[in-house]
């Protein structure tokens, strides 16, 4: 090479270097002198894509064995001469697999299927029972928060009877999010032209007679990584603000046949991570000064606030979990394969999930009829039935509880200020876990005690969603458009998918491998019982999000005056959560794709404690 190419050279590999996240280091230099101090290979053409050795270090022994450190593993030199030719190639062909730039819509070859051997999904679709048609006459004259604060069901009531035209629902929710965004940051893009057209053809259609069902007229907000043509969809990340779409998501093409108006694009974190996107944070509307959990952060938040009739959640690890439990929302985290995810952001193609966030176990109910089922393009969806009967006999359901889970702290020995603290704040939290097993057993439930499997490690199986989630923005590490981010600490995505990058594929299998342990464990647990009652965090929140068993996460009370204060209470620090006048939360694990019992136990639940009816104090 001549001087000047080697320069431009070096600049190049630095620059790389850098955006890997290793420029402060001595690696990049040192990995330079070796390659300097070789002949360079030339580029060479492997199944007609061209491999640019000049801007790549031979690899050496000494390589090896920093990467042999890395993973874990012990190395003769002997070993490590024979290797040497093996792993040229293996880069060789990864460098190919970059060079195709794979979109985020494509999904791998595998697809992964919770379902056990011999179980026996049901296929059956009948048409939904919704509960009885509720009073809503006061829902009229007590003004617009009696409205905006309504569950669908009741809202469905309203525009059915032509109580309240769908036009005036719309334009209700529109002002509301309007009024409350600069205060709650829960939107990035309103769809009001499309709304309105929306709502004054569902008029159209209920005035002559063709009512589409429970969710026609009603006022929905998306989770702002399902496409939506004509529209932004940015998923919540700097450099991807003006992203655009020339098709609808799936779940926005259902919601649309079933007559609901789509409203607001609402704010998720960036890539699906925490509350915290391009335009800010996204508060919860108890405590504005209170982050909303994340990352399904704007599609809570509304729902909480009552700007929206429901909205659309996606998790992957706690995205719909969380900001239900800090905005006080019902969330219904389906079975993994119940709804399918074409048109969203993949961060995650084994652990992904759709699913609705409303005011009730029913509303969420209603919602999931109209969006799950089969598309013929996500390979990872089951043709299973969700049967929803809101007068389902509950009480045929064998109840676990996970006790240990609900049984007071105890203090630390030699507890620092800090320690007990943070004591004071789960002794005081689970006086209402407490309080819900009193309720369940006043309801006349039988619990039974069931603990977590043993030996399963699901934190440490936990890698592989960092390992899809880094591939999945490959594209965004290698250009060093992570930069862009809005967060770019230790835990935040940029370092996340550069420490991924050194997960090996062995480990990866191995990993899975260990997942199908951990679900065939936790089918021994739900062949006992057909629901667990569980604190809303805890280990169940990353073994059933392994496993792919649903959740519905339900308001359980809202902290008096007397609780005590969160560790932190500066505006949007991360643990600002909790206090005075903050809700909590209660979830219920169940069986796989048995989601639609699982809601009728909630409804139940609900209705015999009334928490869902909570709202903040908003106007």
């Amino acid at each position: 090479m001549s001087e000047q190419s080697t320069v431009l050279n070096r600049r190049w590999f630095l620059g790389v270097c850098s955006a890997a996240g290793l420029g402060p280091t001595l690696l990049p230099g040192v990995l330079w002198g070796m390659a300097a101090q070789t002949p360079a290979t030339p580029s060479i053409d492997i199944e007609g894509a061209a491999v640019d050795h000049d801007h790549l270090a031979k690899i050496t022994p000494e390589m090896i064995d920093a990467a042999a450190a890395i993973a874990a593993i012990k190395l003769t030199p002997g070993q490590k001469a024979q290797m040497l030719e093996g792993l040229r190639q293996q880069r060789d062909s990864v460098l190919v697999i970059r060079s195709m730039k794979i979109p985020n819509s494509v999904a791998p070859a595998f697809v992964f299927d919770p379902v056990p051997a011999g179980m026996k999904l049901d296929t059956v679709r009948r048409p939904a029972r919704t509960s009885k048609s509720p009073a809503v006459k006061g829902l009229v004259t007590g003004g617009e928060r009696s409205i905006a604060f309504a569950s669908v069901r009741e809202l469905a009531e309203l525009v059915k009877t032509r109580k309240i035209s769908s036009v005036e629902l719309t334009k209700i929710y529109l002002a509301r999010l309007k009024k409350y965004d600069p205060l709650l940051h829960f939107v990035i893009t309103l769809t009001e032209d499309r709304a309105l057209k929306q709502a004054a053809d569902a008029d159209k259609e209920i005035a002559a007679g063709k009512y589409r069902g429970p969710l026609h007229g009603i006022p929905w907000g998306a989770k702002d990584l399902l496409a939506v043509k004509g529209y932004p969809t940015t998923w919540g990340a700097g450099g991807f603000e003006e992203q655009t779409f020339d098709y609808d998501a799936t779940v926005v093409q259902r919601l649309d046949a079933a007559g609901a108006v789509l409203i607001a694009k609402l704010s998720m974190g960036a890539l699906a991570s925490g509350p915290i996107w391009f335009g800010g944070m996204t508060r919860t509307p108890w405590n504005p000064k209170q982050p909303s959990g994340g990352s399904s952060a704007g599609s809570a938040s509304a729902v909480g606030a009552g700007c929206v009739g429901f909205a659309i959640g996606t998790e992957t690890l706690g995205s719909i979990s969380s900001p239900s439990t800090r905005c006080g929302a019902t969330g219904l985290r389906p079975t993994f394969g119940f709804v399918p995810r074409t048109g969203a952001m993949a961060l995650t193609w084994t652990m992904d999930k759709i699913g609705p966030i409303c005011r009730s176990a029913e509303d969420c109910a209603l919602v999931l009829s109209a969006i799950y089922g089969p598309d013929g393009h996500d390979r990872s969806v089951k043709d299973a039935a969700f049967n929803w009967d809101a007068d389902f006999n509950w009480k045929t359901l064998r109840i676990g509880y996970l006790k240990n889970e609900f049984d007071p702290p105890e203090m630390p020995k030699n507890a620092n200020e800090q320690q007990k603290l943070s004591y004071a704040r789960e002794v005081y939290d689970a006086r209402y876990g407490q309080a819900a097993l009193d309720a369940l057993r006043t309801m006349g439930v039988k619990l039974t005690e069931v603990k977590m499997p043993k030996g399963c490690h699901f934190g440490d199986i936990h890698p592989v969603l960092e390992a899809e989630a880094a591939a999945a923005f490959d594209d965004l590490t290698l250009s060093g458009r992570d930069g862009l981010l809005t967060d770019q600490g230790p835990n935040e995505w940029p370092t996340t998918f550069r420490v991924a990058r050194f997960y090996s594929a062995v480990d990866y299998i191995q990993a899975q491998r260990a997942r199908t342990l951990a679900m065939e464990a936790m089918e021994k647990i739900f062949a006992k019982v057909d629901v667990i009652v569980t604190p809303s965090s805890g280990t169940q929140l990353t073994a059933t999000n392994l496993t792919g068993h649903p959740a519905i996460i339900l308001p359980n009370g809202v902290r008096s005056d007397d609780a005590p204060l969160p560790e932190h209470t500066g505006d949007g620090a991360p643990d600002n959560v909790g206090g005075p006048g903050t809700p909590v939360s209660l979830t219920f694990l169940g069986g796989l794709y048995s989601d639609a019992r699982l809601a009728a136990f909630a409804r139940a639940y609900q209705e015999a404690t009334g928490f869902h009816r909570l709202h903040p104090k908003l106007g």
